[in-house]
């Protein structure tokens, strides 16, 4: 197991403290991408002393869990790391009552998800089935970084469960499984020349209009997988062509992002993007799995009962593919607007923070 030693002075998270406020202590631990150790250090001091939890870290992760050998475990999970701060720190607040909201960066991705985590870790010591609480490091950059993707590689046994929550903004809705996502670039080849004698090359940027035109008719697919409607999308994302201001191209690149409904295999995924652009050179340059809901399982019917709103579709990606790989069904539930992720202006309704702590507690105590 690796570990990280804590830095000299760490931020100290009161867990006795609301889960408005606790999200506001959080989000004001700068904790950019890569720069997590002191956020990753407050909250293993905060729950070291829990006498109900096991307590282990590996690099800027920490993972708590409780061992009371019920039948289910479920994991809960969320990101500790933000994009670039935009001058929204400190956190500050507006309005009042229900209309509070907090505003700064990481409120809504995805600290107050987060404080939800910390304050369920802390204060539901007999939960009706064992929990492993993840907080984990770098989700929001390269995907070979990702700090839960680590956990998968290097200690899997972490991750065991029957069912996982993803605490990813979703405006405390659930939303089952994701989709996949996967990037190709489409190839032009034409026959360089001068401009001024242009008739005699070929504009491989004039041809890719043909390319543009298969993306305008393209009638993107609407599958049902596990009772939720799903919405594909394939989409130019990129353009690239061009030698000098004096010669025709020879090359230009058109590059796609192919968003899939769970039902879709990355091979099938792709065999579908080559079908799309027959005669193009077709070469895929990333891609991940989307991810089935689940939703027919025991645990994620009792899941739904407790939420007490009915489910959507997650339309982009999430590291729910993550635990679909590891063979642990998994849905995005937390508070927040994923709309206002990344935003100079982001913030989380208090309202939507105290919702999704409720509904998880209620799933998770004892009647």
């Amino acid at each position: 197991m690796t570990t990280t030693s804590p830095t000299s002075a760490v931020p100290a998270l009161d867990l006795t403290a609301d889960v408005v406020t606790l999200t506001r202590a959080l989000c004001d631990i700068p904790s950019v991408s890569g720069d997590e150790q002191a956020i990753a250090d407050a909250v293993e001091a905060a729950l070291r002393p829990l006498a109900h939890l096991e307590v282990l870290r590996d690099g800027d992760a920490v993972v708590a869990r409780t061992r009371l050998g019920r039948d289910q475990r479920v994991v809960i999970a969320g990101h500790l790391d933000t994009v670039p701060i935009a001058g929204n720190l400190p956190t500050w607040i507006d309005g009042d009552g229900d209309d509070l909201l907090v505003y700064g960066r990481g409120t809504s991705d995805m600290k107050a998800g987060v404080a939800v985590q910390l304050k369920l870790a802390a204060t539901v010591s007999t939960p009706v089935r064992d929990v492993t609480y993840v907080f984990y490091d770098q989700e929001e950059i390269e995907a070979d970084r990702n700090g839960l993707g680590r956990l998968a590689r290097t200690h899997p046994e972490w991750l065991v469960g029957d069912f996982a929550v993803l605490c990813e903004p979703s405006n405390a809705t659930v939303e089952g499984g994701c989709q996949g996502t996967m990037r190709a670039d489409i190839v032009v080849r034409g026959k360089a020349s001068h401009s001024a004698r242009s008739w005699v090359g070929r504009n491989a940027i004039h041809d890719a209009a043909a390319v543009l035109a298969v993306l305008n008719a393209y009638e993107p697919r609407r599958p049902e997988v596990d009772g939720l409607v799903y919405h594909e999308g394939l989409n130019a994302v990129a353009i690239t062509g061009g030698i000098a201001g004096n010669v025709i191209p020879d090359r230009c690149v058109v590059t796609v992002n192919y968003r899939f409904a769970p039902d879709r295999s990355m091979a099938q995924a792709e065999a579908h993007l080559r079908e799309v652009f027959a005669g193009y050179e077709v070469d895929i340059t990333d891609g991940a799995p989307g991810a089935r809901p689940g939703l027919d399982r025991p645990v994620a019917a009792q899941f739904l009962a407790a939420i007490g709103r009915a489910p959507a579709p997650k339309y982009g990606w999430t590291d729910v593919s993550l635990f679909a790989e590891l063979g642990v069904p998994a849905v995005n539930f937390g508070p927040g607007d994923p709309l206002e992720a990344h935003t100079d202006h982001e913030h989380c309704s208090a309202a939507s923070i105290v919702e999704c702590e409720r509904a998880l507690r209620t799933w998770l105590s004892p009647s």
